[in-house]
């Protein structure tokens, strides 16, 4: 075979795969070009099921610096921390919400989301696969933003609900410093340390008030699977943090639809060996 002759075959394999012409399947996907995603093969399929399909992988990063000195010994909230870690996933968002846009994406789904809390500045990654319904034009307004794996994301449009966009809130609060006295007490004995959960319970009621304040916002009426991250920082042991975040979804036009539950035996359950003669 020559040179010629084998660039033809491997064009006209690579045809055949993205639905071509000389393709020798029926196209399922309305996209001109084959699609990227880190979808599984059984993802990818729920989402032809439901008449969408995945486009391409997209990506939204961003770094927030943190003033120096925030960290110190204080009282309340660390005001800076927390506007920095706000305007972080803000704008990390708002780029994987423009690169959804540019490949024609109506939203993107199982969006993976890594925050990082360093002594300088906050890092925000989201990644996530832009989809679309099969052969739809060029979504008006933003594109939605979830963290739904495709499975949640097909029982929420079967059911007539859809995502709206990614709710977030965050705080970060001093755990006030204790008395001279009150350390050497609590050292020879088992004592709650109050500061502790006094600045505990004032993180979480900011961050969730401020996660529910971002649903609002978009116009939802609920955020479902909810996540949160809290605790102290390796470089400020007196600070602790609380983070929760979680998809906004709102009724469709057709309202709400009743499913019908369905049994689903999966495949590729690993097998469990066991001795028979432990039965006895």
């Amino acid at each position: 075979m020559t040179a010629d002759n084998h660039q033809d075959d491997v064009k006209a394999r690579l045809l055949a795969a993205v639905g071509g012409d000389g393709a020798r399947g029926a196209k399922v996907s309305g996209s001109d070009r084959p699609s990227t995603s880190d979808l599984s093969i059984d993802e990818v399929l729920l989402l032809q099921s439901i008449g969408w399909e995945p486009l391409d992988l997209v990506c939204g990063v961003s770094l927030m610096s943190i003033p120096q000195g925030v960290w110190r010994w204080g009282v309340g909230e660390v005001t800076a921390a927390s506007v920095a870690h706000a305007q972080a996933v803000e704008a990390a968002v708002s780029r994987l919400q423009h690169e959804c846009y540019q490949v024609d994406g109506f939203g993107v789904v199982g969006v993976h989301i890594e925050i990082e809390i360093e002594f300088h500045h906050v890092k925000a990654v989201l990644v996530g696969t832009a989809v679309r319904p099969i052969g739809a034009t060029k979504r008006l307004g933003k594109p939605f933003v979830s963290d739904l794996s495709t499975r949640d994301f097909t029982l929420l449009h079967n059911a007539g609900w859809e995502p709206v966009g990614l709710a977030f809130g965050a705080s970060f609060v001093h755990a006030p410093r204790r008395t001279a006295g009150t350390a050497m007490a609590q050292r020879s004995q088992n004592i709650e340390l109050t500061n502790f959960t006094e600045a505990m319970y004032e993180s979480r009621e900011r961050a969730m008030e401020r996660m529910q304040s971002s649903a609002v916002d978009m116009s939802s009426q609920g955020v479902v699977a909810v996540q949160i991250s809290e605790g102290p920082m390796h470089f400020a042991h007196h600070a602790v943090r609380f983070t929760a975040w979680g998809t906004a979804v709102r009724l469709g036009n057709e309202g709400h639809k009743y499913l019908q539950p369905r049994m689903v035996l999966p495949l590729d359950d690993a097998i469990v060996a066991f001795d028979a003669a432990s039965l006895r």
